[in-house]
């Protein structure tokens, strides 16, 4: 589900194949986990189709029902849970059924379609979900990490050195997505919109052969393809770490539906004791860990452990500071994306959009 906000016709220009990949981005892009090895299974052990190591808090026995959870290709401590299965060590009786999504617009759309429990959702199409047009009915439980250098605007242009000098040229994102709302805020404090530049909607994944083509001249996008982009001659042209000095801070957070919260307590307190000792074991620079996101996104532990400097991670009790905060990231955010016509009204208050049961238990402990 792309921004709903008014684009110039200038940006929807493009070559056929940027008409024909603009369509499909609107389209439910979502994969199960079942192609991906774990990295037990990379490393050859045995019974590594079961959960690889014990449940490191209490085990939830009461939860028998089914967990529909989304993830993304992020390199941060859910791709630790979902790689070694310790969800599924500490609901035994659960059925965690995972689903990859490429963006937060297709996120948005799983959700609003009633098919997700629960979900990666970066902040900006996070206040997206929570007001009108969509209105959906999730709330935040929990900060995967906050954005840096991780995600980045790139090009290849050596004449590049500023965002004012891709005026007129063609720059990719992946609509509706936290690069997408670093851009248009990185153009505002530059004196431009998206009229100035031809600004195309792409998922990650087919950035890299659109980029190895010369088709565009820059995009702004995240770890891995970012990274694949710079061993190809990309340079930083600016980056979310940037943005946030500038006032417009991203996060990768975890959206539930209220519903299911509601109904399975126990289950989001589960859930965030497994994510906080992930986030552990990441902060530890934990080499199983590592290796567990290496394989998840099927790439060598020393790439991911380079990626890991663009994000900042924050244990349970660092995040119930963070989550005070958060309620008035996002009515900027909202602010800003009313300006731009991404949202058609804005809150007097986001407080009901965050869940902190859960984080006020795992911290505790």
């Amino acid at each position: 589900m792309p921004f709903a906000r008014k684009i110039s016709k200038k940006t929807t220009k493009g070559t056929k194949l940027f008409a024909i990949v603009a369509a499909g981005a609107a389209l439910l892009s979502v994969a199960g986990c079942g192609q991906i090895q774990t990295a037990d299974q990379v490393a050859g052990k045995s019974g590594a189709d079961g959960a690889s190591g014990s449940c490191p808090t209490s085990v939830n026995n009461d939860f028998t029902g089914t967990i529909r959870a989304g993830w993304q290709a992020i390199p941060n401590a859910d791709l630790v849970v979902k790689d070694q299965k310790l969800l599924e060590a500490c609901l035994p009786k659960a059925k965690v059924q995972w689903s990859q999504f490429n963006s937060g617009a297709d996120v948005l759309q799983a959700f609003g379609a009633k098919s997700l429990d629960i979900s990666l959702l970066g902040s900006s199409p996070s206040v997206k979900a929570v007001n009108a047009p969509l209105n959906l009915p999730v709330q935040v439980v929990w900060i995967h990490d906050v954005i840096g250098e991780a995600e980045s605007l790139v090009t290849w242009h050596d004449g590049v050195s500023s965002i004012k000098d891709l005026k007129g040229k063609t720059i990719v994102v992946p609509f509706g997505s936290t690069s997408h709302f670093s851009l248009l805020s990185a153009l505002s404090d530059a004196g431009l919109s998206d009229a100035d530049v031809k600004l195309v909607n792409l998922d990650p994944d087919k950035i890299p052969a659109a980029w190895q083509r010369k088709e565009i001249d820059a995009a702004w996008v995240w770890d891995p393809v970012l990274g694949e982009l710079k061993n190809q001659g990309g340079k930083t042209v600016t980056s979310s770490a940037q943005t946030a000095k500038t006032g417009a801070p991203t996060f990768d957070l975890e959206v539930a539906d209220s519903a299911f919260i509601k109904a399975n307590p126990g289950v989001l307190k589960t859930w965030t004791a497994v994510e906080d000792h992930a986030v552990a074991k990441l902060k530890a620079k934990d080499s199983k860990a590592i290796d567990s996101i290496a394989a998840q996104l099927n790439e060598k532990p020393a790439q991911v452990t380079a990626s890991l400097e663009g994000y900042e991670y924050q244990s349970a009790a660092e995040q119930r500071q963070s989550f005070a905060k958060l309620p008035e990231v996002f009515s900027k955010t909202a602010e800003f994306l009313k300006s731009q016509g991404g949202i058609d009204a804005t809150q007097s208050s986001y407080d009901s959009a965050f869940y902190t049961d859960a984080i006020r238990k795992a911290a505790a402990k």
